[in-house]
């Protein structure tokens, strides 16, 4: 079938609401996202507050240095709880992305699981193996750290791939 699954897990020292006012605009994705990949929103619906049907766009250079462009819709939201952004144009043949939000005690406990398939079949499955699965690998590892120099951490992190 060649779906994927990507789960990463991290604790922050932060309230809910503070978890939810950061991950929930579309501004912040450019600060926990590495350099290298140019991220760029280009247009976005003009809400500050998520919604389910937002649609907002990106460029982003995952590949010698060339600019993809890049379409999610907001297709669930549960305001403090979890939203998912679903591709609807890009470089994926599906793509769908969950970020939930739980309280506990040390704060707030994130969990993002991303399920995606790459275009061109045996093709796709062979950049999978050579170098996809290890840069978004490398793309989350990168978010890890910002989010804990930004909110510090609290010495537990999960992570799994």
């Amino acid at each position: 079938m060649g779906c994927y699954v990507l789960t990463r897990k991290q604790i922050l020292p932060i309230s809910i609401e503070e978890a939810w006012s950061f991950f929930s605009s579309p501004e912040n994705l450019k600060d926990i996202t590495p350099p290298y990949l140019n991220f760029k929103i280009l247009s976005k619906s003009g809400s500050d507050i998520m919604y389910a049907g937002q649609i907002i766009t990106y460029h982003v250079r995952p590949l010698l240095n060339i600019p993809l462009f890049w379409m999610t819709e907001i297709t669930h939201v549960e305001h403090g709880k979890f939203f998912v952004d679903e591709q609807r144009f890009g470089p994926y043949a599906f793509w769908h992305h969950q970020h939930h939000f739980k309280p506990v005690e040390e704060g707030v406990e994130m969990t993002d699981i991303v399920h995606y398939k790459l275009p061109l079949g045996i093709l796709g499955k062979i950049a999978h193996f050579l170098f996809v699965k290890k840069q978004l690998n490398e793309i989350f590892d990168y978010r890890f750290h910002v989010l804990e120099k930004k909110f510090g951490t609290v010495g537990k992190a999960l992570k799994t791939a």
